[in-house]
């Protein structure tokens, strides 16, 4: 294992960083899936979600991929796994219904894997780093993804569930909003040190004045908005969301009227964001607007919830995919939304405020709130 390698007095101080970076995430992913029988592992728990042990098998099969096979020209440990491990030839709803690698087989996947990775660095350096990084962030990212899993199937640790009820604010507490000035921003990641390609290039953006919530909704807040007719008043929903609104079951997410009253509202969908922000006479931000603020602004509770924005998922001015296009440009104009901050269960490893999430408007899986914005006069 990585213990091993670290010893060695050749290993550049990068190396050294990256291989503790993948021993870490490591450790979070086994942690994570440690209290589960074989039959948790590899059951759907919602035809959104991956079985977890699809996931684990994933990650070892990314980490090869771009590891030992692009950075360190190895041969794929296992080439028959290439395409039941890759998230676009073996989408979601069928990742159940597919032979794929049981827990035992695909934790010795990972190990396998990981032994190989430790050789490669070892033997040809981390290059400039971007590689390394990339894996270490899918790992976590996944983790997080693993996290909707057990939270879909009410197997979250005790753990977890107490950072999602954390409280945002004593319930006393009056609501708050803080001015931010009109003015040019330079919005996305500087040119240095690691980003995605969605997040580059850096560009200057002009904002006009607006008004931010300091904090995002509660469940207190949501439920209130439940009671006063939110999910019935049609004059709040645009065509979309009210067609979505007719094809579900239960309009209110179950673990909001669960949850602590003045914990943020999670497991909200886009169209529902929308609907609150228009009905207390404000809406959602815009991308810019929200990286504006979260940068320059005093906010409190960023990283409880992933944040809705009204902004289309798609390339700033001047994109150039990299290192591979399935990453982000696929995803563009396709009808993704951009979520920005983080949540409880994102590492602050990927988390920043120029990070770009996206989804559909209708997913509720994800630990997704909202914080509200209104013009200024």
């Amino acid at each position: 294992m990585a213990t091993d390698a670290l010893k060695s007095s050749r290993l550049s101080a990068g190396a050294v960083q990256a291989l503790n970076g993948l021993e870490a995430a490591r450790g979070r992913t086994l942690a994570l899936v440690s209290h589960l029988d074989d039959e948790q592992l590899q059951r759907v728990y919602s035809p959104l979600m991956s079985p977890l042990v699809w996931d684990l098998g994933h990650i070892a099969a990314y980490e090869d991929l771009w590891l030992a096979h692009r950075h360190g020209e190895l041969a794929l440990l296992r080439p028959d796994l290439a395409d039941l491990y890759d998230a676009f030839e073996t989408p979601r709803a069928i990742r159940g219904d597919i032979e794929a690698l049981g827990p035992r087989d695909a934790r010795a996947y990972l190990e396998a894997v990981r032994t190989r990775t430790v050789e490669t660095i070892a033997e040809r350096g981390v290059a400039d780093g971007v590689i390394c990084e990339m894996v270490i962030r899918h790992e976590l990212q996944h983790g997080e993804t693993m996290r909707q899993t057990l939270a879909i199937a009410g197997l979250l640790p005790a753990v977890d569930a107490a950072s999602l009820a954390r409280p945002l604010r004593a319930s006393e507490t009056p609501e708050e909003w803080i001015d931010v000035a009109a003015g040019p921003f330079e919005m996305g990641a500087p040119a240095d040190g690691f980003a995605y390609d969605n997040e580059r290039p850096r560009h200057r953006v002009q904002i006009g004045a607006f008004q931010i919530a300091r904090y995002p909704v509660s469940n207190a807040d949501w439920l209130a908005f439940g009671a006063h007719g939110g999910y019935e008043r049609r004059e709040w929903w645009s065509q979309q969301g009210w067609a979505w609104l007719g094809e579900q079951d239960e309009a209110c997410h179950p673990a909001i009227a669960a949850g602590h009253p003045q914990a943020p509202a999670c497991h909200v969908c886009w169209f529902e964001a929308e609907a609150f922000a228009r009905a207390h006479g404000a809406r959602l931000p815009s991308e810019a607007e929200w990286e504006k603020a979260a940068t320059s602004a005093p906010l409190a509770g960023v990283g409880r919830v992933w944040e809705w924005t009204q902004s289309a998922f798609g390339g700033y001015p001047g994109f150039v995919a990299r290192p591979y296009r399935e990453y982000s440009e696929v995803f563009f104009g396709d009808g993704y939304y951009v979520l920005k901050g983080g949540s409880w269960a994102t590492d602050a490893r990927v988390a920043n405020p120029r990070f770009r999430n996206w989804d559909l408007p209708q997913r509720r899986q994800i630990f997704a709130g909202v914080r509200l914005v209104r013009d200024t006069a």
